[in-house]
């Protein structure tokens, strides 16, 4: 875990998932706009771009319930980069031309991509380069195998196959999205990083349980004869959901995971610090304890806690993290014993601002109860934005907020006011959505917790991407020290 002068200075930095970013072929990626956007940061003093899993997402668009969480996106891969390289023809770069620029077009993606992306693998020279860089990354070539055998089962769950052949050529052709998944994700990091920006990554906690990282570290969850979990993750009721969540992933076998050295953990860290200068560990409070819940429950609220890896487990992160800088997301129902082992850690945690209004002037949600090593948010990819918090508070909330802040005028313009409450504060670190950057309402929401359909849609459009405001935001990055 770095824990250098460098990762001690005051630094900002803006939540802009890839996704979100225009491209002008139905959601984000690595291409132009990426690059602009790196531009975008380095003028406005900011020095962290923080992101969402780059990984396979599930079938509601989730990154946090990847049928492979080593697998990286397809839909990331800029297309023009491979039509330069004469992979793909001018009429098929066209054709994935999109239709809307404001939201991602996952319909058609799912449709469409992966069968472009095949006709571009069966045109390239350099297989062998391919196969080698797989073969250097084992869990990228799981990955790869196991989603290729997923489809020679006509994509049933792994636990209903009856067969573990693959087919080659399509076994390749995913080969050929991740070398250049990762290619052109290591060419814009590097540019990113000569430009002084940090890529901030995030490494969500639990795995689905149809996934390659079941399949193949089946000893590291608690399941039965099947392999389908006996005990499935979720979270108590709380600010998100008065029912609590009920996730549907497989817990770890925290008893088995100690006897092997936390290796499947190892594996994790080891592969997040190829693609990340920073992470992000989800649910870190699940390390101390978790919520388990029956397999078959009706509701979250039938769980119960249960001790997790401890200092075991942070111990094996911190072996294998000594080149990034970890956050911990201690979030959700904070106990003594997660505030002990955060301590232990050493590793940053997190506030956010919308969390600080319950009148009690110690939350730890408020600036003025920010440290050194505090991430502080306006709100995460989980939360309102800010305008929209501000709509859905009522007046005496709305007015708590803007005494706080000491704004006095019409609440929707209070946004700017706390954003420099966050600056001015003794937060090490502060990351702002890229829609408070602009005041955008709740209609451009990323996630709402519990609620299956309609997240990770969220895009800028080039018009927005435009009036991105770097003076403005240089000129208060430099007031506050964070340049």
């Amino acid at each position: 875990m770095k824990n250098d002068n460098q990762s001690a200075k005051r630094k900002s930095g803006v939540l802009m998932p890839v996704f979100s970013l225009p491209s002008g072929y139905g959601c984000g990626n690595f291409g132009k706009y990426a690059y602009e956007f790196v531009d975008f940061l380095s003028a406005g003093g900011f020095s962290v771009w923080q992101v969402l899993p780059l990984c396979l997402t599930d079938s509601y668009n989730s990154p946090y319930m990847s049928p492979a969480s080593f697998f990286g996106n397809p839909n990331f891969i800029d297309l023009e980069d491979l039509y330069n390289r004469g992979l793909i023809t001018g009429e098929e770069l066209e054709s994935q031309k999109e239709s809307t620029p404001f939201l991602c077009e996952y319909e058609r993606l799912k449709k469409e991509r992966l069968p472009l992306l095949i006709k571009a693998a069966a045109r390239c020279k350099n297989r062998g380069e391919i196969e080698r860089f797989c073969d250097k990354r084992p869990a990228v070539l799981q990955a790869a195998t196991y989603l290729a055998i997923k489809r020679q089962n006509s994509e049933k769950p792994f636990y209903e196959w009856n067969s573990d052949t693959t087919e080659k050529e399509y076994l390749f052709a995913l080969k050929f999205t991740q070398f250049h998944f990762y290619s052109q994700w290591k060419k814009l990091k590097e540019y990113a990083n000569k430009k002084g920006v940090k890529i901030f990554g995030d490494l969500p906690f639990y795995v689905a349980p149809d996934s390659a990282d079941v399949y193949y570290n089946s000893k590291a969850f608690l399941l039965d004869r099947h392999k389908k979990p006996k005990e499935i993750a979720g979270v108590p009721p709380d600010y998100f959901a008065a029912d609590g969540q009920l996730w549907g992933n497989p817990v770890y076998n925290w008893a088995y995971l100690r006897t092997d050295g936390y290796g499947f953990w190892k594996e994790r860290i080891s592969g997040a610090s190829e693609l990340y200068d920073m992470l992000r560990l989800d649910h870190f409070r699940a390390f101390s304890r978790f919520w388990s819940i029956p397999q078959g429950a009706a509701s979250a609220k039938e769980g119960r806690f249960v001790k997790g890896g401890g200092k075991g487990v942070v111990d094996a992160i911190k072996s294998v993290s000594k080149d990034i800088t970890v956050i911990a997301e201690n979030l959700g129902i904070i106990d003594g014993e997660v505030n002990e082992l955060l301590e232990y850690s050493g590793f940053y945690g997190m506030a956010v601002f919308q969390f600080g209004f319950d009148g009690n002037p110690g939350n730890p949600h408020l600036p003025h109860n920010y440290t050194r090593k505090t991430v502080a948010y306006t709100g995460t990819h989980d939360n309102n934005t800010l305008l929209g918090f501000m709509w859905e508070q009522p007046e005496n909330v709305r007015n708590s907020v803007m005494e706080y802040v000491g704004f006095t005028g019409d609440f929707n313009q209070s946004y700017e006011s706390i954003i420099r409450a966050l600056l001015m504060s003794a937060a090490g670190i502060v990351i702002l959505p890229v829609q408070d950057l602009l005041g955008f309402g709740g209609d451009t929401r990323i996630n709402t917790p519990g609620k299956a359909d309609g997240n990770w849609a969220f895009r800028l459009s080039p018009e927005g991407f435009s009036h991105l405001p770097a003076d403005r935001f240089y000129k208060l990055n430099h007031t506050y020290g964070r340049i």
